[in-house]
């Protein structure tokens, strides 16, 4: 004899199954609306699936003194029936799971937004974006905030670091990864945009006046227009040989550059392009085969540097230097310091070169 199932049990069997279909998985994001709210507790009336437990732990910043009753909220479930019978969820993260969302959100818009500055260190600035800590990497500060501190010295670039703290700076997501809990912004990005606006407006060629911002070993930082910044390269600070930039401008001084380069964001700028060659002079002032006295300034493996005059040195090779040719040493015959007689022996002022014999 066959067993007829009832059409009820079939009925009620297909309602488990739909039921079993609407149920989230663990991680899932569920809405609910909220029931009651107690110390380290929130419960939320889940439509059609129960009651939903939040607690202590789970919560965000204090979540439960600021929700009240009939609040719709959305949580993350992390069981499906603890304890106490209820789907325990977690408003923490939920919300960490919406952060990220909206982080990689701006990460693709390239949206600019504000972010305040809570602490710094050598490395940058620490700052909150979305509930997720950030960081401003010194890199990725423009030259307005860029600490520019002569030596390096680390101790003073956290100083200036430091005064930023508290400050809201405009910046750009540039890079995340949630899994490593990673969030780096700029504020340079967001500059570059202004700057590349600004660029337009001026050309190679170009005089600009400006304040030095910060000397370095290979050159002098200068600052123009409204928020600009070149470089004059040591070779282009004076028409002499340079050992050292501070020898020619300070920190604040005003001064006059040309604009000899634009690329994208990177302005050149030359000083001596507006000083006037003093090798135009020398053309004149030294002939070929004129006798002059000069000092030795350097010793090359090659050679000695003399110097003529202020601006204006020749070399004399070392095959120059003597008839002996026993005599390989340079430092034999000539120390720096030394003021001797020379034989001018070929002049270019267009490549800045001037030869010189003992012999």
């Amino acid at each position: 004899m066959v067993k007829v199932k009832k059409k009820t049990d079939t009925q009620s069997m297909e309602a488990i199954l739909e039921k079993s279909k609407k149920l989230p998985k663990i991680g899932d994001i569920v809405e609910g609306q909220v029931v009651r709210t107690k110390p380290n507790e929130v419960i939320l009336d889940i439509s059609g699936l129960g009651a939903g437990q939040i607690l202590g732990p789970e919560l965000w910043d204090k979540a439960e003194k600021k929700l009240k009753k009939g609040d719709k909220i959305q949580a993350c479930l992390i069981d499906l029936e603890n304890e106490q019978g209820y789907m325990e969820l977690s408003l923490k993260e939920a919300l960490e799971a919406k952060a990220w969302k909206d982080l990689r959100e701006l990460l693709n818009s390239g949206e600019i937004i504000e972010a305040k500055i809570l602490e710094a260190n050598r490395g940058g600035l620490l700052t909150e974006i979305c509930g997720v800590e950030g960081f401003l990497p010194v890199s990725q500060l423009s030259t307005k905030y860029y600490p520019r501190v002569e030596d390096g010295d680390r101790s003073k670039i956290l100083e200036k670091l430091k005064t930023y703290v508290g400050k809201r700076f405009k910046v750009k997501v540039i890079d995340l990864n949630q899994q490593e809990e990673k969030l780096i912004v700029s504020e340079k990005e967001v500059r570059k945009a202004l700057d590349e606006k600004e660029i337009k407006s001026f050309k190679i060629g170009q005089r600009i006046s400006g304040k030095v911002s910060g000397i370095v070993e290979f050159g002098i930082f200068v600052k123009f227009g409204k928020n600009l910044e070149g470089l004059v390269h040591i070779s282009e600070i004076a028409h002499e040989l340079i050992k050292d930039p501070r020898q020619y401008a300070k920190v604040g001084q005003k001064v006059e550059a040309e604009i000899i380069g634009i690329d994208k964001d990177r302005i050149s700028l030359s000083m001596k392009k507006l000083i006037l060659d003093p090798w135009v002079k020398a053309a004149a002032k030294y002939k070929v085969g004129k006798i002059v006295e000069g000092e030795v300034s350097k010793i090359s493996l090659y050679g000695a540097f003399i110097k003529l005059d202020k601006n204006i040195q020749g070399l004399a090779h070392i095959s120059e230097l003597t008839k002996d040719k026993k005599d390989k040493d340079i430092k034999d015959i000539l120390k720096v310091g030394d003021k001797r007689k020379f034989k001018i022996i070929s002049i270019e002022p267009e490549e800045h070169r001037l030869g010189l014999t003992l012999k």
